[in-house]
């Protein structure tokens, strides 16, 4: 009904280009975008009520919690836990929305959410809980889809491999980029 966790429209993403990606199913940039996007507008509107979602401070998807590693998402999965790799691996889809995390992420909730080696993993400031560890898992999309959203490098790359084009067409795929 909510798209379930933002990893699914990000992992598989990294380097297969969404933009005029379609079969019978998708038109697999609308599907991404209107993924983020609802995650985005779920965490404005806080059906739960939570401290510190909003608009600057949004993202669900599977990282640690309060009850160790869980799915998070719009719904009944929602236990008041921001992942800031949901929210800044949506750049391509949600460019304003993405900054605007990025920005309170790192401005507003500071040393309490950034280390040595960045973001960590997640939050709830509902509970007062930040997770000052890192999941490699959970920090690997934020650098490409950032690029990606910048340049499309990584897009570009895997897109433009011969085999890649011949897959895709096999699988029943159109693949029209702008």
């Amino acid at each position: 009904e909510y798209g379930g966790p933002l990893f699914w429209s990000q992992y598989s993403y990294i380097g297969l280009c969404p933009k005029g990606l379609s079969d019978e199913y998708a038109d697999y940039w609308e599907l991404n975008r209107n993924h983020a996007m609802i995650d985005y507008i779920y965490c404005v509107e806080n059906p739960e009520g939570y401290k510190g979602y909003g608009p600057d401070c949004w993202g669900l998807t599977a990282s640690y919690s309060l009850e160790g590693y869980h799915a998070h998402m719009p719904g009944n999965d929602d236990l008041g836990v921001i992942t800031p790799t949901a929210a800044l691996s949506s750049f391509p889809y949600t460019p304003d929305e993405s900054m605007a995390a990025l920005k309170h992420f790192y401005f507003d909730l500071g040393d309490r959410l950034w280390g040595r080696y960045g973001f960590y993993d997640a939050f709830s400031e509902s509970a007062g809980w930040f997770m000052p560890r890192y999941l490699g898992l959970d920090q690997l999309t934020i650098a490409p889809m950032i690029e990606n959203y910048r340049t499309g490098l990584l897009w570009n790359l895997f897109m433009s491999c011969p085999e890649i084009r011949i897959g895709l067409k096999r699988l029943g795929f159109t693949y029209n980029p702008e």
